[in-house]
């Protein structure tokens, strides 16, 4: 909230955000070559400290293309968390943020709404949910088995196009 104007202004540009693509894809491979075994393998094990470290990584989001979940996950196995527990973690943190921002914007944007939008509300709301817990699952799993590698490679194959289309 305090940086928003600032965000806006500055880092949503496409030289940022190929950036932030380039930088993250560094970070994922850099934290997959930084095998360590984790401290943290469980929600249960969870501390508020631990959790609270996790939330700064979140924070590197704020520029845009870095990637929230990303940036959790790569924080949490950094702080000890095994990757599947990283990822699942970045999920539960995002319900909050999400929750946030939303509601900022339709607080702002109240005065656009009119009793006739509720019912398309409540039907996106549910599909978003059903979705997004079939999409938080699904990939929890596969960020569980595999590393972040590829996701890594499909940001720096990826940066390329945004500099051709968006930068140049």
């Amino acid at each position: 909230l305090l940086l928003h104007s600032y965000i806006k202004q500055y880092l949503f540009r496409p030289a940022t955000v190929l950036a932030a693509l380039v930088v993250g894809a560094i970070c994922m491979i850099l934290v997959e070559r930084r095998r360590r075994k984790p401290t943290c393998v469980s929600l249960d094990e969870l501390t508020p400290s631990l959790a609270l470290g996790i939330g700064c990584f979140q924070c590197l989001a704020l520029w845009p293309g870095f990637s929230r979940s990303a940036a959790t996950i790569m924080g949490g196995m950094l702080l000890g968390a095994r990757r599947a527990l990283a990822a699942e973690y970045s999920f539960i943190a995002a319900v909050p943020i999400m929750m946030a921002a939303t509601g900022y914007d339709l607080l702002k944007n109240f005065s656009l709404f009119t009793a006739a939008d509720v019912p398309f509300f409540a039907v996106g709301m549910i599909g978003a949910f059903v979705s997004a817990l079939l999409a938080v699952k699904a990939f929890v799993a596969l960020v569980g088995k595999m590393t972040l590698v590829p996701f890594a490679v499909y940001r720096l194959a990826l940066a390329p196009f945004v500099y051709y289309f968006m930068v140049r």
